[in-house]
């Protein structure tokens, strides 16, 4: 009488993590993960590792994210992971505001993003 398992979302050869609530514009958020996309995750880890980008940081801990739960949930072999996807969505704005010359009122907007990245295990070409 138990509930029926949920499918997965991913594919067998697949693993998923996902960042939200990151204090940055989506458009900002997307440089950085293009910078990742089709690379290999070795790869993929030391261009963050290195990258001068502010939000690179919370990028490489969802990417470690995905990497754990490739080898930890879904059996995978760490050595022959890419980063198959890596997409970002809007979030929330925090709108804030200044007072400006004759009355009137700036807004400021801060936006929030939020981050997935799709891990795929690939075969070696000899």
């Amino acid at each position: 009488m138990s509930k029926e398992k949920n499918p997965r979302r991913v594919a067998d050869n697949e693993a998923m993590a996902k960042s939200k609530m990151l204090r940055t514009s989506p458009q900002k958020l997307n440089l950085v993960a293009a910078m990742i996309r089709g690379k290999k995750v070795e790869r993929a880890l030391a261009d963050l590792t290195f990258s001068k980008k502010r939000i690179a940081d919370d990028v490489k801990k969802c990417l470690q994210s995905a990497i754990a739960n490739a080898e930890n949930n879904h059996n995978l072999d760490v050595d022959t992971l890419v980063v198959a996807e890596a997409y970002v969505g809007k979030n929330l704005v925090m709108k804030r505001g200044r007072p400006r010359a004759r009355g009137r009122y700036g807004k400021i907007m801060k936006p929030f993003s939020e981050l997935t990245i799709k891990v795929r295990q690939v075969e070696e070409q000899a």
